[in-house]
């Protein structure tokens, strides 16, 4: 992290984006909130370890398509292609902007490569959510 102040992140996207980047703002924002939700989903035993808390590039995109099917529902892959994200290639590529900018932290073993052949995000996003071990036979 640099010794410089940290702007607060939504300045930190609008900046991106004059820089280029072809990403929806609303993406960014919520590649982080994805973040938040993927992680508070992790088991104790990695959330009370920093270091098994660090998510993959695969975790972090699974958690993603999982929480934007509970935020958007069957309009999850319209709302991704709306914001220019279609592949888990864009994710990773949002990520790491954010760790440009200094609001997201990665290892110096962790890179883009780590988002490159995932599940077709587009796809993904659009097939039904497979029931949870919960509601099974809970009629």
């Amino acid at each position: 992290m640099s010794s410089s102040p940290q702007i607060p992140l939504p300045d930190a996207v609008d900046v991106l984006r004059e820089q280029g980047s072809r990403y929806a703002r609303e993406a960014y924002l919520f590649v982080v909130a994805a973040l938040g939700y993927t992680v508070r989903s992790l088991p104790a035993h990695r959330l009370d370890d920093p270091q098994a808390r660090h998510l993959s590039g695969q975790e972090l995109v699974r958690g993603m398509i999982r929480f934007a099917r509970i935020q958007f529902g069957p309009m999850a892959p319209t709302v991704f292609r709306e914001w220019r994200v279609t592949s888990t290639e864009d994710v990773g590529r949002i990520v790491f902007d954010l760790v440009e900018a200094d609001h997201l932290s990665a290892r110096p073993e962790d890179t883009i490569e780590d988002f490159l052949h995932g599940p077709d995000l587009l796809s993904e996003l659009a097939a039904p959510e497979p029931p949870s071990a919960s509601s099974r036979g809970n009629h």
